[in-house]
């Protein structure tokens, strides 16, 4: 008889491992029992397996029920994938885990498909080449010796982990017949992604609780995830660091108010590298943790700029990712806040998404305090400057209002000139750019606030954080009246806190 213990404690399993585990959990829950060639029990922990039969014979009839190919998509019974998801699996398996010819053959010609995003929006059409065959659902009798036993150690090639590539001195890297069996079940487990640029990424869950996670997954089975348009806008990410707070996010939602049954997930990007061009080879690795406040501020984020279906010019609609969602994540996968970079953003994009920004900064949740006393000190001061300038435009048309062409046009030319006049490129010339700025046009939001920009400006490197809050403060503004950008009505009024000439803002550099 022969017995096998897969545990997630054992000191030689790595996360793809553990994952493994996970998934071979649950590809067991939906198999029944009196069918099965074997027995098992599913611990917190662990997986027990045992069998009467040849390792050969139980392995295969568990791999034949576990993956299917069927209608030119791998159809995976313990998932419980409806059509759009079952394609979004089968493209995200052939991107990353099968993506050499020799792990699975495709149809000659492609198909045409047709998603609907959202309701109203013109569909998606995408060419796809139903699958044939794969690795998966293929005959596994190399990894058995004459006697139907396992072989002590199996080769491990990128089939089995994305980016694993033969070690020039070395070889193949090998792998006991335990931890192998694991590998066998990871697709299971990961999330597949879509990114820009032909790339791919593949998220990889550290589980916890067996059971936990497999009872999660049962319920949350053919349901609508909140906020998911569909599965293919889901399958869609704008980055890979931003594919794993999506992976954690939804992990979230599923679990409701359970306790969630994953610490931490990894997401490998793939694509080419400059000594390597083919798109399997791993560019970066993040690791991601599960923190609340990250994947609150993630959450935020994804809503106020998701993707969207967008024309080309050949004629067809595609779904096109936001540039401003990429850049606040990698922000946030680092531990950083959110905001950081805009100035170098800023510069890479000259056109973004600003009611987003608008909407991201004016939401309680994005700006801790001392981020908000900047953050309000500069747009006060930055009220005063536009209704000055306001102001001067009016007088030189000879008192009359400003039309509505007109009044964008002294938003926009002065929300340059004071981005220009606050980009400073060292802590001095900033601080310095900053408390004149704040001096010149005074407002309520910074009166008796030294003390607390000061720290800002003078503790460590905290100061191109400030650049960064300030400049995003000039470039969010919005008056009680709103104003002209992205879609939003225009204020010919700036209607600013203005204050007396005698409680101009001072602060000792």
């Amino acid at each position: 008889m022969s017995k096998f213990t897969l545990s997630l404690l054992d000191p030689n399993t790595l996360l793809p491992h553990r994952a493994g585990i996970a998934g071979l959990a649950l590809a067991l829950s939906t198999i029944d029992p009196q069918a099965a060639p074997f027995t098992w029990e599913i611990t917190e922990d662990a997986v027990h397996l045992a069998w009467e039969g040849t390792d050969r014979d139980a392995v295969q009839w568990l791999l034949s029920q576990t993956y299917q190919i069927q209608d030119g998509y791998l159809h995976v019974p313990a998932l419980k994938l409806d059509l759009q998801s079952r394609y979004t699996f089968t493209e995200g398996l052939k991107n990353t885990l099968l993506q050499h010819n020799q792990q699975r053959s495709l149809e000659k010609n492609s198909t045409s498909l047709s998603f609907s995003i959202e309701p109203g929006k013109p569909e998606i059409t995408l060419k796809f080449r139903k699958i044939i065959d794969c690795y998966y659902t293929q005959d596994f009798a190399d990894c058995f010796n004459k006697k139907g036993e396992f072989k002590k150690e199996h080769s491990l090639k990128s089939q089995h982990l994305p980016g694993l590539d033969e070690c020039f001195v070395n070889g193949v890297y090998k792998e006991s017949s335990i931890r192998f069996f694991a590998m066998l079940f990871l697709p299971l487990a990961c999330s597949y992604y879509q990114l820009p640029n032909y790339g791919s990424a593949l998220v990889i869950p550290d589980v916890i609780d067996l059971v936990e996670w497999v009872k999660q997954r049962q319920e949350s089975s053919g349901q609508i995830v909140e906020r998911i348009k569909a599965p293919y806008a889901d399958f869609c990410a704008s980055s890979a660091g931003g594919s794993a707070l999506r992976f954690l996010l939804r992990e979230k939602i599923i679990a409701g108010t359970q306790t969630l049954s994953i610490r931490y997930c990894e997401a490998y990007q793939l694509g080419k590298q400059s000594w390597n061009k083919q798109n399997y080879v791993k560019q970066a690795v993040y690791r991601v943790e599960v923190k609340p406040e990250i994947l609150e501020l993630y959450d935020i984020a994804e809503q106020l700029f998701p993707s969207k279906v967008t024309l080309k010019t050949d004629g067809e609609y595609w779904l096109a990712p936001s540039n401003i969602l990429p850049w606040i994540s990698e922000n946030l996968v680092r531990d950083k806040p959110w905001y950081l970079g805009f100035y170098e953003f800023r510069k890479r994009y000259k056109l973004y998404e600003r009611k987003g920004l608008v909407d991201m900064t004016t939401n309680t949740n994005c700006l801790g305090t001392q981020e908000q006393i900047l953050f309000d000190a500069v747009q006060g001061s930055f009220g005063v400057y536009l209704s000055n300038q306001f102001s001067y435009r009016k007088d030189s048309l000879g008192g009359r209002d400003l039309n509505k062409k007109e009044a964008i046009d002294v938003f926009v030319k002065s929300t340059e000139k004071v981005i220009y006049r606050l980009q400073a490129n060292t802590q001095h010339g900033f601080a310095k750019a900053l408390v004149k700025f704040l001096s010149d046009f005074p407002s309520k939001t910074s009166r008796g606030m030294g003390a607390e920009i000061y720290s800002l400006l003078y503790t460590g490197n905290s100061w191109r954080q400030a650049r960064d809050l300030a400049l995003l403060a000039v470039a969010t503004y919005k008056s009680k009246k709103g104003d002209a950008l992205d879609g939003q009505e225009i204020s010919i009024e700036s209607s600013p806190d203005l204050e007396t000439e005698d409680s101009t803002f001072e602060m000792e550099l």
